[in-house]
């Protein structure tokens, strides 16, 4: 089908989300089977200062155990609100931030970072003042709120709702802050809340049970989670996640002309996004590029640079190694695609 098309399903009792455009599947959620997964707000209770490198371990709501990176100040005992900012490795702690963020699809409330801000995607002038106007009406001068590309050319009742809602629920929880025990305050969204946060409005939206086998995308998922992941142009390139990092080895196929790598190599710079993005990889990304001249390493670094830029996951770009390789650090933010849920 042509078009953006939003799928919704539950599959093994774990909610899932697919973003597919014009026939291909742009992006991939699933619920995170953790107690606390990312976005959650909680009440934390210090417990240990990381000493030489200023975090600070804390409890977590249900026994879990967090590591706050800025804790400089803090005590052991003291409460703090934080909030999860992405998936721990089995055995390590939580990442958590003391920067909580309340997020709707149009607006986002950051307590203790005053000012109102408009997306710099919205452009259009008239639109800004108009955003402007609703925010300082309805939130008031010092507080801190950000309006999101999607309030552009939204009802303007919505976008009002949406910052209202946000406004209040940041002063409940921050009213709870205070307290002598980890408890859960506010609870991630689920794969089906954030498709509709921060996804874009599709040509279809679909929540029927089933949806995924009407709209192919559980084919497009067993294709996913093959090694061997086909590039424009006639190349392909193998994907493996090990316990150390994700391998990524570019190939040119049956192309032989002279800059069959060059081609090989750029095609995989516009697809990986999307790829680590739909299985839920990150961390440590290693590429071996197919063999091109060191001339056109810098058109691979631009092209790489612009795909990720687009990208919604923090990455570094973190260079090139001696070996030739193409090193990525990317956070842990998204539940890895289980093997078994093509099957």
């Amino acid at each position: 089908m042509k078009g953006r098309v939003i799928a919704l399903d539950e599959i093994g009792g774990r909610k899932l989300a697919a973003l597919v455009e014009d026939g291909v599947l742009q992006d991939l959620l699933i619920d995170d089977a953790g107690p606390l997964p990312p976005g959650s707000i909680c009440r934390a209770i210090c417990t240990r200062p990381m000493k030489g490198q200023g975090g600070m371990m804390v409890d977590l709501p249900g026994g879990a155990r967090g590591y706050l990176r800025k804790g400089r100040g803090l005590k052991t005992g003291a409460a703090v609100l934080v909030q999860v900012t992405g998936r721990a490795e089995d055995g390590k702690a939580i990442p958590v931030s003391d920067r909580v963020l309340f997020k709707s699809r149009h607006a986002i409330v950051t307590p203790g970072a005053p000012g109102i801000n408009v997306s710099r995607r919205i452009r259009d002038e008239e639109t800004r003042e108009e955003l402007l106007a609703i925010a300082h009406d309805v939130i008031g001068d010092g507080a801190g709120l950000i309006l999101r590309s999607a309030a552009d050319g939204a009802d303007m009742d919505e976008v009002a709702e949406d910052i209202v809602a946000m406004r209040d629920l940041a002063a409940a929880v921050l009213g709870d802050a205070a307290g002598s025990a980890p408890e859960l305050l506010v609870e991630g969204p689920d794969a089906h809340v954030l498709a509709w946060r921060d996804w874009p409005v599709p040509d279809l939206l679909t929540d029927a049970p089933g949806s995924f086998a009407e709209h192919g995308v559980d084919d497009m998922i067993a294709a996913l989670l093959a090694p061997r992941q086909p590039l424009k142009g006639g190349g392909h390139a193998y994907v493996e996640p090990t316990r150390a990092l994700v391998a990524v080895d570019v190939n040119t196929g049956g192309d032989t002309s002279q800059a069959a790598g060059l081609k090989a190599n750029l095609a995989l710079a516009r697809d990986l996004p999307r790829l680590l993005r739909c299985r839920g990889l990150g961390g440590q990304i290693v590429i071996d590029l197919a063999p091109m001249a060191r001339k056109d390493r810098r058109q691979f670094e631009t092209a790489l640079n612009a795909a990720f830029r687009r990208d919604p996951i923090e990455t570094a770009l973190a260079g090139w190694t001696p070996l030739g390789n193409y090193e990525l650090q990317r956070k842990r933010e998204r539940v890895p695609l289980p093997g078994d849920l093509a099957a």
